[in-house]
C-alpha cells in the first residue's frame, strides 16, 4: 500500500471562485433522494454499485472499476422501492426493497414490509435467501410480512455461500447456510427461546450468542460461548439489566479462543478487552476512551494479503462527537487516512471535550467541518471506497484506485453548503450542574446576519439514543437552519453513549429532570446570545415528540410554540403496548416514568402543531389524537395533520417527505400561533 502515500501531492480540487451569497435550498430540494448513495465495492475490487435518484424512484448503477466513463448497468424495480443494496459476493448483490402493506385481522394493519433478495449485477435474477413457510393463518401471514431474514456472515473467504439469519415463523431466529449459486440452505443452529443474536468467529462458526433471562434479581443479558468440545451453549457473563450493565462480544483474534468485549462493568464508559474463554479470563483492554464508548474492532477477515495478517486488528470503533468513529491502529490504514485528508484538505480543530461523569474536561482536535470514512474496500486491501460529509457538507463519494483519487458523486449536488450554517460540539450546566453535551448549529451570517437569531430546541427519539455531528440526512436540521434559526440538539440524561451516568439520570424522570435539561440549554442560548428571547421553539419527533408535547403543558416555558412528530402523549398505555413481555417489563418500564403529557393536554399553555403518519406502527397516531382532542379545550391554538403513507421513519414518497418538511417551514415561518417564531 505504499502508493498511500503518494496521496499528499494529489491535486483534486481547483481554486474556488469568489463565494455569491448562499443559496437557501427549496423544499423540493430537501425532500430529494440523495443524488447517489448506498455505494459498495465487490470484493475484487472490479465493481462499484449504487442507488442512484431518480425522481420518486431509485434504480442500482454498477459500474467497472476500470471504466467509470462507460455507461454504467442500470437495474430497476417494479411496485416495491430499493430501501439498501450492497455487494455480497463477487457479481452478485444483496437488496432489501420496501412497500405498504395492509392485511385485515382483527383490524387493519397499515404498515409497510421490507423484503431481502440477492440477485446478480445485471438484474437478471432476483432470489430470496430462505423461502418462508406457507402461513397457516392471517396472524402467520401478518409476521412474515413483517420479518425479514438478515445476513449474519458473508463468509469473505467462502465464494459461494453466506449466513443468514430466518426473520419469520416459527423457526425465527435459526441460523442458516445459504448456497448463492443453487439457492439451497441447510439450518445449521436452531435457536432458543430468548437467544438474542449470534457472533461468528474469524473461521465463520457460530461460537457466541447474547439470550435475556429473569432470575432471582430480575432480567439480565446472558452473554453465552459454544464450547467446540462439547457443541453447548456456556454461559460466561450475566448483566443485569437494572444496573445498565453491558457485555457483549464485539469480534474475535485469529485465535478462536480469544473474544473481544465490550464491557462497561465497574466503568461508566464501555471499553474493549480481550478475553480468554477457556481460562475464562480477562486479558488486556484493547481500546479505551476516557470520554465516549468504545464500540467495535475493525479486524481483517481476508486471507492471503500482502502484508496485513489475517485477523489483524485494523481500527477500533467508537461512540465520539460523530457517532461512530474509527481509530485506525493498522500502518496502512493511517497512511490511507493521513494521505486522503492532506489531499482533499480535512481540517481538524481544537474542541474542549468535557465529561458528564465526573466534569473533567480535556482539549483535542476533532472535526468540526468535514470528515473522512472510510466506507469499503476490496478483499486485497488496494482500491478503497471513501466518503467525506460534515453538518454542513452532504456526503460525498470518491474511489481510491491505482493510487488516484477519483471523485465519484455528491448526494445532494444542488444544495449549496455555505447555506447551511455552522455546527459545533457545546456543553452546558443543567440546573442540578450536570454537564450537557449538545450540537449547536448557527445560521449562515452571510445569508442571515450576526446573532442572536430565531432558536429551536431539537431533542433527539429513543430517549436511549443520541445525535452525531454530521451530515442531518432527516433534513430537519438543514431546513431550519437555512431559514435562519439557530439550532440546538441536547444530549440530555437518558442520552445513550456519553456516558453511564448521563444514560441513568433520565430514569424516571420524563418530562422532569430531562425536560429541564432541554430547558436550561434554551436559557443558555438566550445567556451567550445565541437566541433571541420570546422567539425558541421545540420540534421533536418520537420521544422528541414526547418532549415537545411536553413543553407545551409544562408552565413558564420559554417557547413560543411547539411541533410534536409522531409523539408519545400517554406513556402509561404506550408501556403497555411495547413492553407486555417479562423481560421489558423489568428492563425499561420503571425508567419510563414522570410526566403524562395527555393528563395535562387541557392546560396546554402554548400554540401547538402536531403531526402523524397513519402507518405508524412504532406509536400509534392515537397517541397524537388523543392529545390534540383534549388540547382543543385549553384556548390555545392547535393544529393536527394526518400524513397518509408516512410510518415512525423513512417517507415513502418524495412527496411525502416535502409535505412533512413543508409542515415544519410554514409554521415556524408563519404559523407558532401567528406571524411565526
Amino acid at each position: 500500500m505504499k502508493h498511500l502515500l503518494l496521496l499528499a501531492a494529489l491535486a483534486v480540487a481547483a481554486p474556488l471562485p469568489l463565494a455569491a451569497k448562499p443559496k437557501t435550498p427549496s423544499i423540493e430540494q430537501l425532500a430529494a433522494f440523495p443524488a447517489i448513495s448506498s455505494l459498495s465495492l465487490s470484493p475484487d475490487g472490479k465493481q462499484i454499485a449504487g442507488l442512484q435518484a431518480r425522481g420518486e424512484d431509485r434504480v442500482i448503477l454498477v459500474w467497472k472499476t476500470e471504466a467509470l466513463d462507460a455507461p454504467p448497468t442500470v437495474i430497476g424495480t417494479g411496485r416495491m422501492k430499493f430501501q439498501s443494496m450492497g455487494f455480497i459476493k463477487n457479481g452478485l448483490l444483496a437488496v432489501t426493497l420496501w412497500q405498504p402493506y395492509d392485511l385485515r385481522t382483527d383490524r387493519v394493519n397499515k404498515t409497510f414490509i421490507s423484503k431481502f433478495f440477492i440477485t446478480d449485477t445485471e438484474g437478471k435474477q432476483w432470489k430470496e435467501p430462505i423461502t418462508p413457510p406457507r402461513a397457516g393463518s392471517r396472524n402467520e401471514e401478518l409476521e412474515q410480512a413483517l420479518s425479514n431474514a438478515t445476513v449474519l456472515d458473508v463468509l469473505p473467504n467462502d465464494p459461494d455461500h453466506i449466513l443468514v439469519i430466518s426473520g419469520s415463523g416459527s423457526n425465527s431466529g435459526d441460523v442458516y447456510k445459504v448456497n448463492l449459486r443453487s439457492f439451497s440452505s441447510q439450518r445449521i443452529q436452531k435457536t432458543e427461546e430468548r437467544v438474542a443474536g449470534y457472533v461468528t468467529d474469524l473461521n465463520s462458526e457460530l461460537r457466541a450468542r447474547l439470550r435475556q433471562d429473569i432470575d432471582g434479581t430480575g432480567a439480565y443479558v446472558a452473554t453465552e460461548f459454544r464450547n467446540p468440545a462439547t457443541n453447548s451453549w456456556e454461559e460466561h457473563f450475566r448483566s443485569h439489566v437494572k444496573d445498565r450493565d453491558i457485555t457483549q462480544v464485539v469480534g474475535f483474534a485469529d485465535d478462536p479462543n480469544i473474544a473481544f468485549i465490550q464491557s462497561n462493568v465497574g466503568r461508566d464508559k464501555t471499553v474493549i478487552y480481550e478475553y480468554d474463554i477457556g481460562a475464562r479470563k480477562q486479558k488486556e483492554v484493547l481500546f479505551e476512551h476516557k470520554f465516549f464508548n468504545a464500540g467495535s474492532v475493525h479486524v481483517n477477515r481476508y486471507r492471503n494479503v500482502p502484508g496485513v495478517p489475517f485477523g489483524a486488528v485494523l481500527g477500533i470503533g467508537y461512540s465520539g462527537p460523530r457517532g461512530n468513529e474509527t481509530q485506525w491502529t493498522d500502518p496502512s490504514f493511517k497512511s490511507l487516512e493521513q494521505g486522503v485528508r492532506q489531499a482533499l484538505d480535512i481540517q481538524a480543530s481544537s474542541v474542549t471535550l468535557v465529561d458528564p461523569a465526573g466534569g473533567h474536561s480535556a482539549s483535542t482536535q476533532i472535526d468540526n467541518g468535514r470528515s473522512l470514512r472510510v466506507l469499503d474496500y476490496s478483499a486485497d486491501l488496494k482500491t478503497f471506497l471513501l466518503v467525506t460529509s460534515g453538518p454542513a457538507n452532504p456526503p460525498e463519494y470518491h474511489l481510491l484506485h491505482n493510487g488516484k483519487l477519483t471523485l465519484l458523486a455528491k448526494s445532494y449536488p444542488d444544495i449549496d453548503p455555505a447555506a447551511l450554517g455552522d455546527t459545533r460540539l457545546v456543553y452546558y450546566k443543567a440546573r442540578d450542574g450536570l454537564d450537557i453535551p449538545a450540537f449547536l448549529t448557527t445560521p449562515s451570517t452571510e445569508l442571515c446576519g450576526a446573532g442572536p437569531w430565531k432558536a429551536v430546541v431539537h431533542p433527539h427519539g429513543g430517549p436511549w439514543a443520541r445525535d452525531g455531528m454530521d451530515f442531518d440526512g432527516s433534513m430537519w436540521v438543514p431546513l431550519m437552519v437555512s431559514r435562519c434559526m439557530a439550532v440546538l440538539r441536547p444530549q440530555f440524561r437518558g442520552s445513550a453513549d456519553w456516558s453511564r451516568r448521563l444514560w441513568m439520570a433520565g430514569d424516571a424522570e420524563w418530562g422532569q429532570k430531562m425536560q429541564d435539561d432541554k430547558d436550561d440549554g434554551a436559557k443558555w442560548m438566550i445567556e451567550q446570545k445565541i437566541a433571541q428571547p420570546g422567539h425558541i421553539a421545540m420540534f421533536g419527533f418520537s420521544y422528541g415528540g414526547y418532549s415537545a408535547f411536553a413543553a407545551s403543558v409544562r408552565p413558564n416555558g420559554l417557547y413560543k410554540c411547539a411541533i410534536a412528530g409522531a409523539g408519545v402523549s400517554d406513556i402509561k398505555r404506550i408501556w403497555s403496548r411495547f413492553y407486555t413481555n417479562p423481560f421489558f417489563r423489568q428492563a425499561q418500564a420503571p425508567t419510563v416514568a414522570g410526566l403524562n403529557p395527555l393528563d395535562k393536554a387541557g392546560e396546554m399553555k402554548i400554540p401547538l402543531m402536531v403531526y402523524h403518519g397513519d402507518r405508524d406502527r412504532t406509536v400509534p397516531i392515537e397517541q397524537s389524537e388523543w392529545f390534540v382532542s383534549k388540547a382543543k379545550n385549553s384556548g390555545q391554538p392547535v393544529e393536527f395533520h394526518a400524513i397518509a403513507d408516512y410510518a415512525h421513519g423513512p417517507a415513502w414518497t418524495r412527496k411525502i417527505m416535502a409535505d412533512q418538511l413543508r409542515l415544519i417551514d410554514d409554521y415556524l415561518g408563519k404559523g407558532c400561533g401567528g406571524g411565526g417564531l
